[in-house]
């Protein structure tokens, strides 16, 4: 493998490219982006050696397509057209029904891996790229079967010098799955967000008065709306199915507060604990 390209060098694309360029020095990274000035920033911080456009992609060994979810769906079969029998094309985008479906019967569908790397900030862009980003981190592949054996090789044996564990799962439970523990995530941040500026008029007052819990539980909503609105509308039916759910447990919590109800609230909280013991366990 000489050459590898990534198509969108921010965060994710951005990070993967570190990282690569350092398991790999001798590697060449070429970075392709429609924001011009993204790839000005990559290259200027040395997340990229070069920039590239589609032409060039006839001379790629490994593609990493890594733009927002609605773009993916447009540009992965342009990509597939334009690569050599022996490239290989990952995806890590959030969600992997409609990028799956749009190649299905594509004549190089062998020559792609669906994969979403579980990582992230809340930043954007090629200055928010780091190394190790996915060190430990959960890589969910989907359609394995489907993606020639020395180019699943090629991928796993990245992924593995990356630090990264793998999951198999197929698109439909994947998509159903990541809506519960990350789109809903994300949602409940900015709907937090939203809420606090509409009640809290003074800036300066959420400022001085905010701790490090709605830091925390606040922190999502700084993420990309450019990303995350596609990732939504992708994922409609499941994301609207975990809404009804999680708005189910909080209008019962306001009906227990309402009733004077402490205890079934305190019930409620001592349950929920059980969320450390899952995590501990993953960690």
């Amino acid at each position: 493998m000489k050459n590898v390209y990534v198509i969108g060098v921010g965060l994710i694309g951005g990070s993967m490219a570190l990282d690569i360029k350092s398991i790999h020095p001798k590697l060449s990274v070429f970075g392709i982006d429609s924001n011009s000035n993204h790839l000005d920033e990559a290259l200027a911080l040395k997340v990229i050696d070069a920039k590239a456009t589609y032409e060039d992609l006839k001379q790629a060994d490994f593609v990493i397509l890594s733009i927002p979810v609605d773009a993916a769906v447009i540009e992965l079969p342009k990509v597939l057209d334009l690569i050599s029998d022996t490239c290989l094309v990952i995806d890590v985008g959030s969600t992997k029904m409609d990028i799956c479906k749009v190649v299905e019967r594509h004549p190089k569908r062998r020559n792609f891996l669906a994969a979403h790397p579980i990582s992230g900030t809340e930043f954007s862009g090629p200055k928010a790229a780091i190394h190790n980003l996915y060190k430990n981190k959960t890589n969910i592949i989907c359609e394995v079967e489907k993606t020639a054996f020395k180019l699943q090789e090629k991928a796993l044996k990245l992924f593995g010098e990356m630090g990264m564990r793998i999951r198999y799962m197929n698109p439909e439970a994947h998509d159903k799955h990541i809506a519960y523990v990350s789109h809903l995530s994300h949602i409940s941040s900015f709907m937090l967000g939203k809420t606090v500026i509409e009640k809290e008029k003074n800036e300066r007052d959420i400022f001085d008065m905010a701790g490090s819990g709605f830091e925390s539980t606040v922190r999502l909503a700084k993420s990309s709306p450019e990303m995350w609105t596609p990732i939504f509308k992708q994922n409609k039916a499941n994301v609207l199915e975990v809404l009804d759910d999680y708005i189910a447990n909080l209008t019962k919590f306001k009906e227990y507060i309402h009733a004077d109800d402490f205890e079934a609230i305190y019930n409620e909280m001592k349950n929920t604990n059980h969320i450390k013991d899952i995590l501990n366990g993953i960690n």
